[in-house]
């Protein structure tokens, strides 16, 4: 586990696979450079992986006590996204700009980011991740909704 200072930030768990390294290389760095925790879980590289695999071991690391943000990149994001949300706790959303990483956690109170790296550039990827960590559960109605998933 690569740790940071500044501990009252949520800590991040990462996962890619093959098509998503290096831009989960990318945003670890950003992460890092903004004083945030990272897990990074693989892949390691370049090489053809499976992508549930790593959805998998990431949802079961995320937990239920609401301190750990998970961030998933697979090519399209789809994929990841789809492994992910299979698991009890997990609110996984793919994002692939602003309104919808707000969304996802306004109204759904989503704990993982899934991100296409083939499909979303990485400006654009980073404004994401930082909405998606400063944006706040609204509750109300959207608490009612949520615990029907």
């Amino acid at each position: 586990m690569i740790k940071s200072k500044n501990i009252k930030k949520k800590s991040f768990i990462i996962a890619a696979d093959h098509a998503g390294y290096k831009l989960k290389e990318e945003i670890k760095k950003f992460l890092l450079k903004k004083g945030r925790n990272v897990l990074d879980i693989g892949t390691k590289n370049t090489e053809s992986v499976d992508y549930p695999d790593y959805a998998h071991l990431m949802s079961k690391k995320i937990g239920n006590d609401g301190k750990k943000l998970g961030i998933l990149i697979c090519g399209s994001g789809i994929g990841m996204n789809m492994a992910a949300n299979r698991h009890k706790n997990i609110r996984a959303a793919l994002c692939y700009n602003i309104k919808t990483s707000k969304l996802s956690r306004m109204h759904n109170n989503a704990n993982v980011i899934s991100i296409g790296a083939r499909l979303t550039k990485k400006n654009i990827v980073f404004k994401c991740i930082d909405v998606f960590e400063k944006t706040k559960f609204s509750g109300g109605r959207h608490l009612r909704r949520v615990k029907k998933i």
